[in-house]
């Protein structure tokens, strides 16, 4: 029985723009840590290995902190081996990073640099995929079908896809170059690890998509982490178990609302706990429909709780907002301000989607007044 650790997508490194820095220095230490998180997954599973399917760094030309650093946690952990491969954040064109470890690995760690056997352990061999560049254009697990193994057991590692998500009027007839999704069973491997899509998938009961350790968008992926692998034997079926790493969550709130429900308690319900909120990134979305003082005081609710979490952000765009005569008396009873509230009622009730939103802001600003 041989056990190893299959990840991908750690993506040290990342910059995460767009976020406040003090968010951003969180995400990229979190990053980090994933190496040991891993390391513990393999250690808790009883692996010898942990093979990382491409983008373990984020950008071809990282900062030498983040390599050392990469290589110092990887060190750290030294009754492990690491197999690091090129995917296509990281591929074989960027020289810095893997001529840069070339020279300063430590004896720990593997380089999969080449299309070629590497024997993980007596009877197992590894047969990698690295990406030539960013965008190969052409399958590079094609060479695995031929690959020359004898008896041993057959572990691929790949990174890229298995569908072509470019809209077809760009693809001029032709599907773009991706990876067989039977490749597996093509070159008889008993074990396929895929890098490159951030969920995990299972593509068959051999060939599998990790995820990245650390989770880094607000899409309904599986919770991050990776997978132990167990092979008994050549052709034995593997078994795979998920494990869990990630340290800080994405979480999307959609909250639908009918204008008979108080905004509110909706979103009060829809919050997670208080423990963990402040390594948790929250996007609420608001859709249906309310009344103009439910969509104040959801707006102040939101503003209220965001304190509590590592970062928080809010659409309330898409929320149709309905009036009543009592609401425009809150916002005025007479003059100008009520002449310009009744002006943007009635285009909202046309559908002026601007005007429902500057009514919503004249709401709200009243009532801050009064």
């Amino acid at each position: 029985m041989i056990r190893f650790l299959h990840a991908s997508d750690l993506h040290l490194g990342k910059p995460f723009g767009g976020f406040p820095e003090e968010v951003r220095h969180r995400l990229r230490q979190a990053r980090q840590e994933s190496i040991g998180a891993l390391a513990k997954a393999a250690r808790d599973g009883g692996a010898s290995h942990v093979l990382l399917a491409g983008d373990t760094f984020d950008a071809e030309t990282p900062t030498r902190a983040t390599l050392r650093q990469a290589m110092n946690a990887m060190a750290g952990h030294d009754d492990l081996t690491w197999v690091l491969m090129p995917g296509n954040h990281d591929h074989l064109g960027a020289e810095e990073i893997w001529g840069t470890l070339e020279r300063e690995r430590p004896d720990n760690v593997t380089l999969a640099l080449a299309a070629e056997p590497i024997e993980l352990w007596e009877g197992a061999m590894l047969l990698p995929a690295p990406c030539t560049t960013r965008s190969p254009g052409r399958d590079l697990t094609e060479w695995m079908d031929g690959a020359e193994t004898g008896e041993a057991i057959r572990i691929g590692l790949g990174h890229g896809s298995i569908r072509d998500f470019r809209p077809v009027d760009e693809m001029g007839g032709e599907g773009g170059v991706v990876i067989a999704p039977d490749r597996a069973m093509r070159a008889g491997l008993d074990y396929l690890g895929f890098g490159d899509w951030h969920g995990r998938i299972e593509v068959a009961a051999s060939t599998w998509y990790s995820g990245t350790p650390e989770p880094d968008s607000f899409k309904p992926h599986r919770p991050a982490g990776a997978l132990l692998v167990s092979l008994a034997a050549a052709g034995a079926a593997p078994e795979v178990k998920e494990v869990e790493t990630g340290q800080i969550v994405w979480t999307r709130v959609a909250l639908d609302l009918l204008d008979t429900e108080d905004p509110t308690e909706r979103l009060s319900e829809a919050l997670p706990d208080l423990t963990g909120r402040d390594r948790t990134l929250i996007d609420i979305r608001a859709t249906g429909r309310t009344g103009l003082a439910g969509h104040a005081a959801l707006a102040r609710a939101i503003e209220d709780v965001a304190p509590d979490f590592l970062w928080a952000n809010s659409d309330l765009s898409t929320l149709a907002v309905t009036h009543e005569a009592d609401d425009l008396s809150r916002i005025d009873n007479r003059g100008a301000v009520r002449d310009a509230a009744e002006a943007l009622a009635a285009a909202a009730d046309a559908g002026d989607t601007a005007a429902a939103a500057a009514l919503t802001r004249l709401f709200s600003y009243a009532l801050e007044v009064k």
